[in-house]
């Protein structure tokens, strides 16, 4: 099939091609290859590209599809990994020139997972080094480049995976998540981001960076995308210490749920705050959509957000410190200024404040435990702000200069900590023609109830058009 336009097809539409025999999984490799060629210099989305894998995982699974062999919606589908998933033989450097000549000898749990599937890796994506960063800011190997503006950021630390399937380089991308890490690039990029719950997806394989607080799910355009990836991502895995041995739904099965008799949360605390005006009408206006749709929407109290979102912060730069402690003593001048500077100050807390910081995640999640009896979701912003440039270090909210990392990280990263499932969507753009983004989270282990109003929302309103051309 040739002129395939991969720019304006989703996973699923692809995968429908795919089955039907009427696109090639190596012409669609083949597409998704030449495009980031074509384009990395532009948006710097891809640290490492596997073209020669690509063609060969590709022409295998285009055998495979001919004989009949079919294995689902990921077969002969093209997807990128952020630069921390191990990859077998293939450069996986964290974002760090410490990690330049570093090639594993095994693959990642869900990299296993998708070449079962049949999935095809066309590259590694870039990523704030370590995944220690909000927006992607990169002095190895550059800064990702947002594909609606340029100029501006991508949101991190996954700001490469949100780049690539922005730009219509694939359909689909791994990322992590420790304050918000998959959610804030969708954000910025106008894409769908899913951080399960804690547990849901295997980290075996995953560079770490907070042991409670890592999470490990797709950038996708649509909720029914990320819906089948979860069902081949999901599920137990006995070499990753924080896995759940929890029942796995068919996320896509369960995307036909409608909204009626739905009651979703309306938390107004901490997350409408020091807010963009612009993206606070349009979550307003989401609002009302969802209303439409069936579901009810009822205001529902947390208390001590605030304290729980510096436990949070206080706990991730803890653990961080830990986890990378080898290369902050032994590669001190290696290190970024930025991620030096936060190692720094995590080695620096004491282990009270640790276990102050813990006891706050316990009080705050028997606060949303209560409140998920009164409600099935909740509805937040996916962000508080827009893509900002590149340049600025802080953006003016309500007259108050207001660090970048603490706008995007405002509406993410307490739920971290909660270890929820949250789904970031698309809801609409601003003045500039900057997408903004809502945010629904949902019980512990309920994807299937957070995708399927997700799907309902996009189906009410999203087309696949208009996407950028950087």
């Amino acid at each position: 099939m040739t002129g395939l336009d991969i720019r304006q097809m989703d996973l699923l539409s692809l995968a429908d091609g795919l089955r039907k025999k009427e696109i090639s999984p190596v012409e669609l490799a083949t597409a998704c290859l030449d495009r980031i060629e074509a384009l990395n210099e532009k948006t710097n989305a891809f640290i490492t590209i596997t073209r020669e894998l690509a063609l060969e995982q590709a022409a295998r699974a285009e055998q495979e599809i001919l004989k009949g062999e079919y294995k689902g919606p990921l077969h002969g589908m093209p997807y990128a990994a952020k630069d921390l998933f191990e990859t077998k033989g293939v450069r996986t450097t964290c974002g760090s020139t410490i990690l330049y000549e570093n090639f594993p000898q095994k693959d990642a749990a869900v990299v296993e997972k998708l070449a079962r599937a049949g999935a095809v890796l066309v590259g590694k994506t870039n990523m704030h080094e370590f995944a220690f960063g909000l927006t992607n800011h990169n002095t190895h190997y550059g800064h990702a480049k947002n594909p609606w503006d340029t100029e501006r950021v991508t949101g991190g630390s996954s700001g490469g995976s949100g780049a690539a399937v922005a730009s219509g380089c694939v359909p689909m991308a791994l990322g992590t998540d420790t304050g918000g890490s998959i959610r804030i690039p969708s954000s910025l990029c106008g894409l769908t981001g899913l951080k399960p719950t804690y547990g849901r997806v295997s980290k075996y394989g995953v560079y770490p960076l907070s042991w409670t607080l890592d999470h490990v799910g797709p950038l996708t355009r649509t909720a029914a995308d990320a819906a089948a990836t979860l069902n081949v991502l999901a599920g137990y895995d006995e070499r990753d210490p924080g896995s759940a041995d929890h029942s796995v739904a068919d996320y896509v099965k369960a995307l036909e749920t409608d909204l009626q008799g739905m009651v979703i949360g309306w938390v107004d605390s901490l997350f409408f705050e020091m807010m963009d005006p612009e993206v606070k009408a349009l979550v307003e206006a989401a609002k009302e959509r969802f209303q439409e749709l069936g579901a009810k929407v009822v205001p529902v109290s947390v208390p001590d957000l605030d304290k729980a979102a510096q436990a949070t912060l206080l706990i991730l730069s803890s653990e961080a410190a830990s986890a990378l402690s080898g290369h902050h003593r032994n590669h001190p001048d290696k290190l970024g200024a930025d991620v030096k500077s936060r190692l720094d100050a995590g080695a620096m807390h004491l282990a009270t404040h640790y276990v102050d910081a813990m006891r706050w995640r316990r009080k705050t999640q028997e606060g949303f435990a209560r409140a998920f009896t009164e409600v099935d979701l909740l509805l937040t912003p996916g962000s508080s702000i827009t893509a900002p440039l590149i340049k600025d270090a802080a953006v003016n909210l309500e007259g108050v200069d207001v660090p970048v990392g603490v706008a995007l990280t405002r509406c993410t990263r307490i739920f971290n900590l909660m270890g929820l499932p949250s789904l970031v969507l698309p809801c609409g753009f601003d003045q500039k023609g900057l997408p903004a983004a809502l945010q629904l989270t949902g019980r512990p282990f309920d994807e299937a109830g957070v995708l399927a109003a997700g799907h309902a929302y996009q189906k009410s309103c999203f087309k696949m058009e208009n996407w950028p051309e950087p």
